[in-house]
C-alpha cells in the first residue's frame, strides 16, 4: 500500500540545536522572499506528510503546500525516477527532440482520449498555462478564419496565474492593484458560482443557475457575441475563494451558453485537477441534462500533477481543437525553452502511476469523506464558521463575523491569516486566503493533504484546526471592544 512509499526514505533529523540559525548567519537574504520583512520557515528536510525545520520540529503539510504534494514529500520511486532521466538526458530542445518521459506522461494522461480529449502540452507552471490556453484559443480561430474574436469572458472571484495574460482573467485584487491600467483589455468579468454569499434565499438552484446563465448570455452580447474567444472558469475554484464546488448543472448550462455563440469553453483545473477531487479530472463528476460528462475544449492541469518533485504544468486539448489546426497550419504557434522538460515529465510520470497503482484517488473519495464530516462535528456549529464545503481532499472553512448575516470579520483582523499562524504553531500547516467575499472582503483556510492521508491525520489535523480557530475568536475577542 501508499504507506510504504516512504518508508525507505532516510531519517531526517534537523540542526543539532547547537548550531546557530541559518537566520542568524544570513541576516541579510539576497533571495527576494515575498515578504520583505518577515523570513519563512527554513526547511531541511521532508518524508511523507512531515517536513523538518531547521531546530528539528516538524509541521504536518495539510495543504500539500498550494495542492500540490500529491503523493507526500520524500517518495523514493519518484526521486529515482527523476536521478535516472538526469542521468540519461536531462535537457533537450522540443523543436527537434522528444524524449520517453514526455510521451508516456502524455499517454497516461489522454491515451485513452478522456472526453475526446486528445493532446497534452507541458509547460513549467500554472500561469504558463493558462497563458498558452489562451493563445491556443485565439489560434483555433484564427486557423478558422474568425479573426473578430479577441475577447475572454471570466469570472469574479477567481485565480488564473501571475503572468498578464492570466492575470487579466483572474480577479484577486489585493494582486491585480499594481497593474490595473496595464492589464489586457479585451477581458470581462461576470458572477462566479458562490452559493453561499451569492445565491438569493428565495431561489431554487435551478433558478440560480438560470441567472447566472443569462448574466453570461448577456455578457456575450454586450461585447459582441462573435467577438468573444472563450469562457474560462476553475472546476472547483482554489484559493481565491476557498474550494467553491459548482452547483449542479451549472457548468453544462455555461458551455450551453459558449456552444449557443460558437465560443470555447476552458477549465483551469491547476489546483482542483489531478485527483485532488477524487477522480483525475474534476470535470468528469459534473453532468449535463443527459447524463454525459461537462467536457472542456482546452483544460489547463498543474500542480498535483507532478506532486511538487518537478515544475510542470500542462494544456490538454480536445480533438475538436486539434483538428482545425492539423488542417490549417499544422503546429501550435507557442513554445518554451523548458516545455516537457525530461526531469519534471519524469517525476510526474512516475507520480501518476504511483497514483494509480495505488489507487490514490480511492483513497482521496474515502478520507474527503472522513474530513468533511470531522469538519462538520468539530466547526460546524461554532460561532464564526459561515461554510464548509469541498470535494474529495480539497475543503474549505469560510469564516465570518457574523454568522446569520454572513458578515466577514473585517480585513484588518486577518481572521484567516491568524487561525493559520496559530495552526502552524500547533505543527499543522493549511493555506489561508482573504478577500473570499469580494476581493476585499473575507476569510478562509483551505485543507488538501496529499491524497496518501491516513484517517488518523485526518482527526489530528482537524482537532489542530479547531484549537487554532479557538485560539484565533479568544484573540480578536480582547482585541475588538465588547
Amino acid at each position: 500500500m501508499w504507506n510504504q512509499l516512504h518508508e525507505t526514505s532516510p531519517t531526517v533529523t534537523g540542526a543539532p540545536s547547537s548550531q546557530k540559525s541559518f537566520w542568524t548567519e544570513h541576516p541579510r537574504p539576497s533571495l527576494l522572499h515575498r515578504s520583505l520583512h518577515e523570513r519563512p520557515l527554513l526547511a531541511t528536510g521532508s518524508s511523507g506528510l512531515k517536513i523538518t525545520l531547521e531546530d528539528g520540529s516538524q509541521v504536518l503539510d495539510a495543504c500539500g503546500g498550494a495542492a500540490v504534494a500529491s503523493i507526500g514529500h520524500g517518495c523514493q520511486e519518484v526521486l529515482a525516477a527523476i536521478a535516472e532521466q538526469a542521468q540519461s538526458i536531462s535537457y533537450v530542445h522540443t523543436a527537434t527532440y522528444t524524449t520517453a518521459s514526455a510521451e508516456k506522461l502524455a499517454d497516461i494522461l489522454v491515451g485513452n482520449r478522456p472526453g475526446g480529449i486528445s493532446k497534452a502540452f507541458f509547460v513549467g507552471s500554472g500561469s504558463e498555462a493558462v497563458d498558452g490556453a489562451m493563445k491556443l484559443a485565439r489560434q483555433y480561430f484564427y486557423e478558422k478564419g474568425d479573426l473578430g474574436r479577441k475577447h475572454f469572458i471570466a469570472r469574479k472571484q477567481a485565480y488564473h496565474g501571475n503572468t498578464f495574460g492570466s492575470m487579466s482573467l483572474s480577479s484577486n485584487l489585493s494582486r491585480l492593484k499594481p497593474y490595473q491600467g496595464i492589464l489586457l483589455p479585451n477581458v470581462s468579468h461576470v458572477s462566479p458560482c458562490y452559493r453561499y454569499q451569492y445565491q438569493s434565499q428565495d431561489e431554487t438552484t435551478e433558478d440560480y443557475i438560470a441567472r447566472l446563465a443569462t448574466e453570461l448570455d448577456s455578457e456575450f452580447q454586450r461585447v459582441g457575441a462573435n467577438t468573444v474567444i472563450a469562457f474560462i472558469a476553475e472546476t472547483v475554484v482554489g484559493a481565491t475563494c476557498g474550494c467553491v464546488t459548482p452547483e449542479p448543472g451549472y457548468l453544462a448550462a455555461m458551455q450551453a451558453v459558449c456552444r449557443k455563440h460558437g465560443a470555447l469553453f476552458i477549465l483551469d483545473e491547476i489546483m482542483c485537477g489531478m485527483g485532488r477531487t477524487g477522480t483525475m479530472f474534476a470535470w468528469e463528476q459534473e453532468r449535463d441534462g443527459d447524463g454525459k460528462p461537462v467536457v472542456p475544449d482546452i483544460m489547463t492541469i498543474g500542480k498535483g500533477l507532478g506532486g511538487g518533485y518537478g515544475p510542470i504544468s500542462g494544456i490538454l486539448v480536445h480533438q475538436k481543437v486539434v483538428d482545425v489546426l492539423d488542417c490549417g497550419s499544422g503546429s501550435f504557434n507557442h513554445g518554451h525553452t523548458f516545455q516537457a522538460h525530461p526531469v519534471s515529465c519524469a517525476a510526474a510520470l512516475a507520480v501518476q502511476r504511483i497514483i494509480r497503482r495505488h489507487d490514490l484517488l480511492g483513497n482521496c473519495v474515502k478520507m474527503g469523506l472522513i474530513l468533511e464530516r470531522c469538519l462538520r462535528e468539530r466547526l460546524g456549529d461554532k460561532e464564526h464558521v459561515g461554510d464548509i464545503r469541498g470535494r474529495g481532499l480539497f475543503y474549505a472553512v469560510e469564516f465570518v463575523q457574523d454568522r446569520g448575516e454572513k458578515r466577514p470579520w473585517e480585513p484588518k483582523q486577518q481572521f484567516g491569516l491568524l487561525v493559520q499562524k496559530e495552526a502552524l504553531k500547533l505543527g499543522v500547516a493549511v493555506y489561508p486566503g482573504t478577500g473570499t467575499v469580494d476581493g476585499i472582503r473575507g476569510d478562509h483556510i483551505l485543507i488538501a493533504p496529499p491524497l496518501t492521508v491516513k484517517e488518523n491525520e485526518i482527526r489530528h489535523i482537524v482537532e489542530v484546526v479547531a484549537e487554532a480557530y479557538k485560539i484565533a475568536v479568544e484573540l480578536l475577542t480582547r482585541a475588538i471592544p465588547q
